[in-house]
């Protein structure tokens, strides 16, 4: 599907914008734009880079393999908030605090993008 990227991207910046407002270790800014900002660079950062660096399957898989690009795509996730908690402070008032706080942000980053990613799919593939 073409707009399987767009969902995708939609779904990175979800899951930063829930983590960012759920996680106690994540700090935005003060409120107002600034909180805005951070929200947005973080999805667009997490967005570019999962772009970039496409961890899923083309087309259905196993549910052992499925585990394991899930387990990959978290791995990826997670390293790029850590990214985000070394850069943010640096570009914008974003500040991730803990490992913990990291490996939780990258949870919801891709659970964020694998629910964006099966919203209207179908079961079987069309021809």
């Amino acid at each position: 599907m073409a707009d399987t990227g767009i969902r995708r991207r939609l779904g990175a910046v979800a899951g930063a914008g829930i983590a960012g407002a759920v996680l106690p270790g994540i700090t935005l800014g003060p409120e107002g734009i600034d909180a805005v900002y951070s929200v947005l660079l973080a999805g667009v950062v997490i967005a570019v880079l999962t772009q970039l660096v496409h961890i899923g399957p083309s087309g259905p898989v196993p549910a052992p393999a499925l585990l394991a690009f899930g387990a990959a795509g978290f791995v990826q996730d997670s390293l790029i908030w850590w990214l985000l908690s070394w850069l943010g402070e640096e570009i914008a008032e974003l500040r991730v605090e803990g490992v913990g706080t990291i490996l939780l942000a990258g949870l919801v980053t891709r659970v964020s993008i694998l629910a964006f990613s099966l919203i209207g799919t179908s079961a079987t593939p069309e021809d």
